[in-house]
């Protein structure tokens, strides 16, 4: 504890002494040691307000301290020490209160410091050295070794590199660096050794322009200005003025004393930091972390949000969305050689590919032989089959694109994946999708921050352009850029700043410079570095995007009951003032009203720790909301499957056509038309409990209705299905009815979870 907060804390104990000893002597009829007792409560936390006022006016602030000091100071002068001392002790226990409202959780960079390396390995002729980072010049050779994080700017000195660039470019997927290609310090060599070729000195390099931006961001930042300030320019000569006519109109000092007794700004020293503290606390409730009062203010004020992509607005890695498959073959087959064969790659997506293939049950068998093309794929035998998993350079050079292979590399553009094919045997069985995801409470995330009256959301990213527009699109962000370097981002944030008030969110390394330079930025605490929860305001403790609009909800409604808190405070205060003018209050009783006023106040602004009336509705429990969701995952994996039969019903013969539509049917019958029915009968009537409006539950029954009604289709196509052949507009007929129930079951789905999420026991406040 800082001796300046200790000093504040001694002085309430100080003040509290004073007064109850006075009250005691009082008591024993002793008021020679009464009014002493008073006098030496209110005298030390005088000569503290002074020289916080005067220490304010020498920097530039003028605060409404100084009516509390004149109120305090003429007491004592005029044989008030009673008065005095209730006043001192409001003083004093206001301020360390405000003390503790302002007080922000301490923010070094040792974190981010730590993970920059301290040596590296240096080539010495045939020979390699480890060297501190400083010591490196350019042009040197270094060896980075798999795992390490690479300590200066370089070029790729061998053949090749797999690079994780996603601390700092905020690119979720390694990229292969050929020779010649630069890397960034602050990367991650997430492949095998390679050599690398000095460019930039320690000092110069990326990583460390990093560590500087953000270091000369937080000293930039002016400290938490109280919102009391705003007020004091009126307040303290309107005070001398009234006090000024009470003395003029009675001729009395005490009449004067009485009205700056009346007038001590209380209201306006506690209800600002008694409602942030509140609002402070009310976020905690909702694992959101704000690094005290002055960033819950900052957030109220939100005009316009920046977001970074990779790891914020998605899920931060590599996610298989699908599997494409030749003619004839078995999707989940051709997961599991692919993945029985990435057991043995050291590649980050190959990790990706094994837990696919874990989560659906499949069982891999050991790969023998194995043999790893360095930023192709690799080969090797997987139940005496020669499976080969890889890029489009690793299969067979002598035949052309098949039409379904054509179309793997067309969705595959199309969603900016990447694309590792696997064949058996020299022939292209299948291939899987692999790519970045959108947070599953991302859009929820975004209709928040509208709701709370964002009016501008901007997403800045180090990820492609084309990978970045589609997310954008698909949230209908006001403004996408892409393929912003740190720097870039800070500049972006800027810009921004310059109209409105502005916050940032991410997650990652490269985020921090921009998190720092923010009215207010936001990081995502559970899934970020830890250097960006070190240069933000706001941590979001608990991993959801969607708690950063409850945090700005929260903060507006703090605002808004300080601001509340203040106007009725000092509306009675000046009541109290008018009525000490005319002589209705002495200075004992005014200190006494004042300080009624006060525990009004602080009781309105705790307000700001309880939910909004009308917010705490009924809600269901959790236990509740996975009853809800019984069996969500189970029809997710039944609507791959009808996508799959719709991709195979392009190109199979009519008689596999008939069994692939009969499958579907039975899938929609089986397990969706279920679903929907056991919704509407028992799932509904719970929601229609909780929900205040049901029109929305209206139109989720809607829903339900053309769901069944297609699926009622399908049946009829089935049913008149010839036995003898089946031609290709029943085939054209049956696969259009497939696909439009499986996406609106999907949408429909998705629907549902929003609503679950929204009645449920931990939904926002």
């Amino acid at each position: 504890m800082s001796f300046e907060r200790v000093l504040r804390w001694a002085l309430v104990a100080i003040a509290i002494a004073g007064l109850t000893a006075g009250i005691l002597a009082r008591a024993i009829d002793r008021p020679d040691w009464a009014d002493l007792a008073w006098e030496l409560g209110t005298a030390p936390v005088i000569g503290g307000l002074a020289v916080s006022i005067v220490r304010d006016f020498l920097s530039g602030r003028l605060g409404v301290d100084a009516i509390a000091l004149l109120s305090m100071s003429a007491a004592l002068a005029l044989g008030q020490p009673l008065a005095g001392a209730v006043v001192a002790l409001m003083y004093s226990g206001g301020n360390a209160l405000e003390d503790i409202a302002v007080a922000r959780a301490e923010r070094d960079l040792r974190s981010l410091v730590d993970r920059a390396p301290r040596q590296a390995h240096r080539k010495s002729g045939e020979r390699i050295e480890d060297v501190p980072v400083d010591a490196i010049s350019v042009g040197e050779g270094l060896l980075v070794r798999a795992g390490e994080i690479i300590p200066v700017d370089g070029i790729v000195g061998s053949a090749l590199a797999t690079i994780d660039e996603s601390a700092v470019t905020g690119e979720p997927i390694p990229v292969e660096k050929a020779r010649g290609s630069a890397v960034l310090s602050g990367s991650l060599n997430a492949g095998e050794t390679f050599e690398l070729t000095v460019t930039a000195p320690a000092g110069e390099s990326t990583y460390a322009g990093i560590v500087r931006m953000v270091t000369a961001a937080q000293t930039a930042k002016a400290p938490f200005v109280r919102m009391a300030d705003r007020y004091a320019l009126i307040l303290l000569p309107v005070t001398i003025a009234i006090a000024f006519v009470a003395w003029r109109i009675s001729g009395d000092l005490t009449r004067s004393l009485a009205v700056l007794v009346a007038a001590t700004p209380c209201p306006l020293i506690l209800a600002a930091p008694v409602a942030f503290i509140a609002g402070v606390a009310q976020a905690a409730r909702r694992g959101i972390l704000a690094k005290g009062s002055g960033a819950l203010e900052a957030l109220a004020r939100a005009h316009t949000v920046l977001f970074d992509k990779t790891g914020t607005l998605t899920v931060g890695g590599a996610r298989l969305l699908s599997i494409e498959v030749a003619p004839g073959e078995d999707p989940d087959e051709v997961l599991r050689l692919g993945a029985s064969l990435e057991q043995a790659s050291h590649h980050v997506l190959a990790k990706t590919v094994v837990a696919a293939a874990v989560e659906r049950g499949l069982q891999l068998k050991a790969p023998e032989r194995v043999k790893e093309a360095m930023g192709s794929g690799l080969s090797g035998l997987v139940d005496g089959r020669h499976v080969t998993a890889g890029s489009r350079q690793m299969l067979p050079s002598n035949t052309e694109l098949s039409p379904w292979e054509l179309r793997a590399i067309r969705r595959a553009s199309w969603r900016s994946a990447l694309i590792v094919f696997v064949a058996v045997d020299r022939r292209t069985i299948g291939a899987l999708l692999l790519a970045d995801e959108l947070r599953a409470d991302t859009p929820r995330a975004i209709r928040l921050l509208r709701d709370a009256g964002v009016a501008r959301m901007v997403m800045v990213t180090g990820d492609r352009a084309a990978a970045a527009q589609a997310i954008g699109a698909a949230l209908d962000l006001d403004a996408v850029l892409a393929d912003r370097v740190p720097s870039d981002k800070v500049e972006a944030v800027r810009g921004e700043q310059r109209l409105h008030p502005t916050i940032m969110v991410g997650d990652g390394i490269n985020d921090a410079p921009a998190l720092a330079v923010a009215d207010v930025g936001v990081a995502l605490g559970a899934r970020g570095a830890s250097a960006s929860s070190e240069a933000a305001d706001v941590v979001i403790l608990a991993d959801r995007l969607d708690r950063v609009g409850e945090a700005i909800i929260i903060a507006q409604r703090a605002r808004r009951i300080a601001l509340q808190s203040i106007v009725v405070g000092m509306g009675l205060s000046l009541v109290a003032m008018v009525a000490a003018t005319l002589g209705w209050l002495a200075p004992v009783p005014a200190a006494i009203a004042q300080e009624v006023i006060d525990v009004a106040v602080i009781l309105n602004a705790l307000r700001a720790l309880t939910p909004a009336l009308g917010a705490g509705g009924r809600r269901i429990t959790p236990e509740q909301g996975l009853t809800l969701r019984h069996d969500h995952q189970t029809l997710f994996r039944d609507l791959d499957r009808l996508r799959k039969i719709v991709d195979a019903l392009d190109d199979v013969t009519p008689e596999a056509a008939g069994t692939l539509i009969e499958e579907a049917q039975r899938l929609v019958q089986g397990s969706i038309v279920k679903h929907e029915r056991d919704d509407e009968d028992s799932v509904y009537p719970k929601l229609a409990e909780v929900l205040r409006e049901r029109h929305g539950l209206s139109a989720m029954s809607r829903a339900h209705r053309e769901i069944l009604h297609l699926a009622r289709l399908l049946s009829r196509i089935v049913e008149d299905m010839p036995s003898e052949k089946i031609d290709r507009y029943i085939v054209r007929d049956a696969q259009r009815v497939i696909e439009a129930i499986e996406t609106l079951v999907r949408m429909h789905t998705a629907q549902e979870e929003d609503i679950y999420e929204a009645v449920s026991a931990h939904a926002p406040a």
